[in-house]
């Protein structure tokens, strides 16, 4: 190999190393692509991806009551609840943990028509208890659930005249009833319902 030849690739290692000059060989051929950037180098590091804080998640609340996209949904006839209420359940539960100043939270239990007066009373109050289980099993402090039950003598609709209206009836609220110690309106925190049971009993 010529001396030109191995000072000029000396030349080109130098700069390489030390980035302080470029050398062009001229062999007669075509100069050769810079080398490719490797993907290290091309790669810029990816943002690093931060959990949302819960405390930003916002939750529609009307007159003290927590709007939901669906109902919770039970077997019929049972407090048994069923596996697609697990999803509204977990927005309880995230809106809980998010709001911590809300010292009561009631969880009203409400059935149809459909029924003796007796069952039904009975029924929403096991129905209201499951609830306040469920969310005291993911974390919540049973100190802060009261669980009541209105049976049907709160209807949304009524007269009851479909399918839909008997459904839209039988439905538990979740309603802000303590706020930092003080009743909400001063009025009592069990919202004149039936308390159903302590969510703090094993």
């Amino acid at each position: 190999m010529g001396k030109s030849i191995v000072g000029a690739i000396c030349a080109v290692a130098l700069a390489a190393m030390t980035g302080a000059c470029t050398v062009k060989v001229h062999s007669g051929k075509k100069p050769a692509p810079p080398p490719a950037a490797t993907a290290e180098a091309k790669a810029e590091p990816a943002p690093e991806k931060k959990r949302p804080m819960i405390r930003a998640l916002k939750f529609a609340v009307k007159d003290n009551r927590v709007e939901l996209p669906g109902p919770v949904l039970f077997e019929t006839g049972t407090a048994k609840l069923r596996p697609e209420s697990d999803a509204i359940l977990e927005l309880v539960f995230q809106y809980l943990q998010a709001t911590p100043q809300v010292t009561k939270h009631r969880v009203e239990g409400h059935t149809d028509t459909d029924g003796g007066d007796a069952d039904n009373q009975a029924l929403s109050e096991k129905r209201a208890l499951a609830v306040s289980q469920w969310l005291v099993a993911k974390g919540i402090d049973c100190k802060r659930l009261v669980s009541v039950g209105f049976g049907e003598s709160k209807l949304k609709v009524t007269p009851e005249a479909t399918p839909l209206d008997k459904e839209t009836n039988r439905r538990v609220d979740f309603v802000n009833a303590e706020l930092d110690g003080k009743a909400i309106g001063g009025l009592p925190v069990d919202g004149g319902g039936k308390l159903a049971g302590d969510a703090c009993a094993k």
